[in-house]
C-alpha cells in the first residue's frame, strides 16, 4: 500500500473500528505494507469462546464501504480431523483484497458472499486436530479477518518468532518479499553494474526489489506515481533515480 492510499486505509480502518478494539498499527514503510494485531483482552464484552468476523455481504463498485461487510460473533469451535484452530496475531491489509471482492475469473476465485473476508494473517496454533501442526507452533496462511481460524490449513505454513518479528512474515519474509527475491533474483538475474528499471516502484513488492536490487550493486531506477512517493524512494530506499 502507497502513501497515496492512505485514504483508501483510513476506509478500510473505519470498517473494522465499529467492531474491533482500535488496532495497534504497524507501518513497515521500508515494504510499504500495513499489518494490526487483533488485541481482543481490551473488549470486556469478549471472552476465548466468540470469534468476530467480518463476511462479505455484497460486491462493491469502487471503493469498498461499511455496507460492503458483514459483522458476526460466533461461539469458537474445535477442530475435527485434519483441522487447526489459530489464534490471529497480525493481519495484512493487501490491496489486492479489493480484487478478490470482483466476481470473475483470476488467478484465485473470488471471496464468496456471505464469507469470511479473505486475508492473509499471521497467528498462534492453540488447537490441532491434524499431524503437521502442533498447539503453540506460529502460522502463515489465510486466517481471514476474524479473531480465530477454524480449518483445514491449506497452504499455511510454520514461521519462527524467535528469527525475526511475526510481522515480517507477512512483509519482506511473506508473500511480498518472496515474489520480490525470485523474481529478480532467479528470473532477472541481475549483475552489479546494470540497471534495474522497476515499475510500481513504491509499492510492497516494487520496494523490495529496489533495495535488493541496490544489495546487488545495480543502479535502481523506480517509476511511481506523485512526488511524495518518488521522494520516498530516493531519500529512504536511496533509488539512484525515480520517473514520476
Amino acid at each position: 500500500m502507497n502513501r497515496s492510499d492512505k485514504a483508501a486505509r483510513i476506509t478500510i480502518n473505519d470498517i473494522y473500528r465499529r467492531a474491533f478494539v482500535p488496532p495497534v498499527g504497524l507501518a513497515l514503510e521500508s515494504f510499504r505494507v500495513y499489518h494490526f494485531r487483533f488485541i481482543s483482552i481490551r473488549v470486556p464484552a469478549m471472552t476465548a469462546q466468540t470469534n468476530r468476523q467480518f463476511l462479505l455481504a455484497k460486491r462493491p463498485v469502487g471503493a469498498a464501504t461499511r455496507e460492503t461487510f458483514t459483522y458476526q460473533e460466533v461461539p469458537v469451535g474445535t477442530p475435527q480431523d485434519g483441522q487447526v484452530l489459530v489464534r490471529n496475531e497480525y493481519l495484512s491489509l493487501d490491496p489486492a483484497m479489493r480484487g478478490w471482492m470482483n466476481e470473475g475469473k483470476s488467478y484465485i476465485p473470488p471471496v464468496g458472499i456471505g464469507e469470511v473476508m479473505r486475508a492473509l494473517g499471521v497467528g498462534k496454533v492453540i488447537a490441532s486436530n491434524n499431524p503437521n501442526f502442533a498447539v503453540g507452533d506460529y502460522v502463515n496462511g489465510a486466517l481471514g479477518v476474524q479473531d480465530y481460524f477454524l480449518g483445514e490449513p491449506r497452504g499455511f505454513y510454520k514461521v519462527d518468532p524467535k528469527l525475526a518479528p511475526l510481522p515480517r512474515y507477512l512483509s519482506a519474509l511473506g508473500m511480498t518479499g518472496m515474489t520480490a527475491y525470485f523474481a529478480l533474483l532467479d528470473v532477472g538475474q541481475p549483475k552489479a553494474g546494470d540497471t534495474v528499471v522497476i515499475s510500481g516502484a513504491a509499492g510492497a513488492v516494487g520496494s523490495i526489489v529496489g533495495q535488493i536490487a541496490k544489495i546487488k550493486g545495480c543502479r535502481v531506477v523506480g517509476i511511481a506515481g506523485g512526488a511524495e512517493k518518488c521522494q520516498y524512494l530516493k531519500d529512504e530506499l536511496g533509488f539512484d533515480g525515480v520517473i514520476d
